[in-house]
């Protein structure tokens, strides 16, 4: 049995002329806001407004940010206006490592003396690390 798999799926259908239902909607929302603040305010008061909702329905019907619609980014932003903005840090901090790093702090520095031998010196880092390891170990 062979099955038709559909293609181009991600691509809306033009319901009206050349504008998807999406941006017909859009676009006829601009409009008719458009209208109420020219019915309500006149050709004059009424110019900035009328041409911040056009604008802003152009926007929505046609430009793209990173190849997604206007849209998102809108209710991004939105969402970022009404949450909130106090982030605070708190470092889950270890008591021994604490400990650790007060320890450290206190101990002198001490350095290898050159005038050993390499494997005398390797020994003894060996056995560091060995003392290290079993003291984690054991707490």
């Amino acid at each position: 049995m062979n099955f038709q798999v559909p293609q181009f799926i991600e691509v809306e259908d033009k319901v009206v002329g050349p504008l998807t239902f999406k941006q017909f909607i859009y676009l006829a929302g601009g409009a008719g806001l458009a209208f109420v603040f020219y019915a309500m305010l006149g050709w004059y008061l009424g110019m900035v407004p009328i041409i911040l909702v056009l604008a802003f329905s152009f926007a929505l019907a046609f430009y793209k940010i990173n190849d997604r619609p206007f849209i998102y980014m809108a209710e991004a932003y939105i969402r970022y206006l009404a949450s909130n903005k106090l982030y605070i840090w708190k470092k889950d901090l270890n008591k021994q490592a604490v400990k650790k790093s007060a320890e450290l702090d206190k101990a002198p520095l001490k350095t290898a003396r050159p005038d050993l031998p390499h494997s005398k010196l390797h020994e003894l880092s060996w056995n560091l690390n060995i003392k290290e390891i079993s003291e984690a170990q054991n707490k």
